[in-house]
């Protein structure tokens, strides 16, 4: 969905890249020697929830200091659209605080597994990864806006235009 909406000329950030930029060395989340090996720091946080509760306790301060100097260069550069954050754990992390609305993309569990799938997890990662996050049906009370996935990817297309040109007449 956030390629959609950068197609569509709003200003995305993946919170998820930023996390991996953070835990470059040198960077604000990164406390180690060397780089950090992201597969293999997934396959210890995501069976321990623990460690996984740790890591995020590091790493979500960090993105969503960074994120709100990214949206407030946007400001200053006269951004007038709205802008977007790309994140699994918005919810989870408290970041929706901060937000004026939430859209929550979402489909169903065994397409989110097959997808999960297709970027290399084994079916355990995923599952794993998925365990992690809070149920959608539980996210979608928060949603101000739905994007359901599920369908085909013109389906798709047709909700994010539909929510672009509800955005943009909100703005203007």
């Amino acid at each position: 969905m956030a390629g959609m909406l950068r197609e569509l000329g709003f200003p995305v950030l993946e919170a998820d890249l930023l996390s991996h930029q953070l835990m470059q060395p040198g960077q604000a989340a990164h406390d180690a020697r060397g780089r950090i090996d992201r597969a293999k720091l997934a396959a210890i946080v995501f069976v321990d929830a623990a460690r996984l509760a740790k890591l995020n306790q590091i790493l979500h301060p960090r993105v969503e200091e960074a994120t709100l100097r990214q949206f407030l260069e946007w400001e200053r550069d006269g951004v007038r659209d709205a802008a977007f954050v790309e994140a699994a754990l918005l919810v989870e992390a408290g970041y929706v605080k901060n937000l004026d609305g939430l859209v929550v993309a979402f489909c169903r569990p065994e397409q989110q597994l097959e997808r999960l799938r297709a970027r290399g997890m084994s079916e355990t990662e995923a599952r794993q990864r998925m365990a992690a996050q809070m149920p959608v049906e539980e996210k979608l009370e928060y949603a101000t806006d739905r994007i359901d996935c599920s369908g085909t990817i013109e389906e798709t297309q047709g909700q994010v235009r539909a929510l672009a040109e509800k955005l943009r007449a909100v703005k203007s």
